[in-house]
């Protein structure tokens, strides 16, 4: 493999696991939006869940800077812009329509960091970032293009059910779809990570520190 078809790998990957991070991160904020308003120390819990430095003064900081700061590195806007930097670097393999959006989310974005009530603008971000995905199952032919995103979502997935306990059977199903994925695409991983992911899904208990840390080790 050339160093360009390296580096759109590790793009589309990426730009898989940066979508999903603001998903599934974005559905959980605006879950706990309202307990985070009326106790502080529900922040608090959110930043421990997720492993985040603590870096707010109170939780109303939290609950603008989290989902807003463009300095954050934690952010969802910084994790969505760093998912868009890399949609733009491969226009080509994803097509205009998914382009437009990751285009749109982050429109929705700087829409609800000006907005007195945001929720209205997170939920047209879940909404785009569904589009996206069903815009790279219907659009795209190339195999592999499509099996390295859903990779990305499936190991960012992983990560992020594996931090918050998530129910078993959540994590079973996101761990069985990695494993029949990865190995249908161009990506170098270690196989060895894939078998012990499986065992860790066969036990009785999720031993959810030892999930992450071998999903996290997927990549060789």
């Amino acid at each position: 493999m050339d160093i360009k078809s390296i580096v759109k790998t590790d793009r589309l990957y990426w730009l898989g696991r940066y979508l999903e991070r603001v998903y599934t991160t974005l559905l959980l904020f605006e879950k706990s939006f309202d307990k985070m308003i009326e106790r502080a120390a529900e922040y608090e819990k959110f930043c421990e869940s997720f492993e985040i430095p603590n870096v707010y003064s109170d939780a109303e900081d939290f609950l603008y800077r989290y989902p807003f700061d463009e300095n954050n590195p934690d952010s969802l806007r910084t994790n969505l812009r760093r998912a868009y930097d890399n949609a733009i670097e491969l226009r080509e393999e994803i097509g205009s329509e998914a382009l437009a959006y990751v285009q749109l989310t982050v429109y929705a974005m700087s829409r609800a960091a000006e907005s007195p009530a945001p929720m209205g603008e997170f939920q047209k971000i879940t909404d785009n970032i569904l589009a996206f995905w069903g815009c790279i199952d219907d659009l795209i032919e190339d195999e592999n293009t499509r099996n390295l995103l859903k990779v990305g979502k499936r190991v960012e997935r992983i990560d992020l059910y594996g931090r918050l306990h998530m129910p078993k059977p959540d994590l079973v199903r996101e761990i069985h779809r990695l494993s029949g994925r990865i190995p249908r695409c161009s990506i170098h991983y270690r196989p060895e990570v894939i078998v012990r992911l499986n065992e860790l899904a066969d036990a009785a208990e999720p031993d959810y520190p030892t999930i992450v840390y071998e999903v996290d080790r997927i990549l060789g």
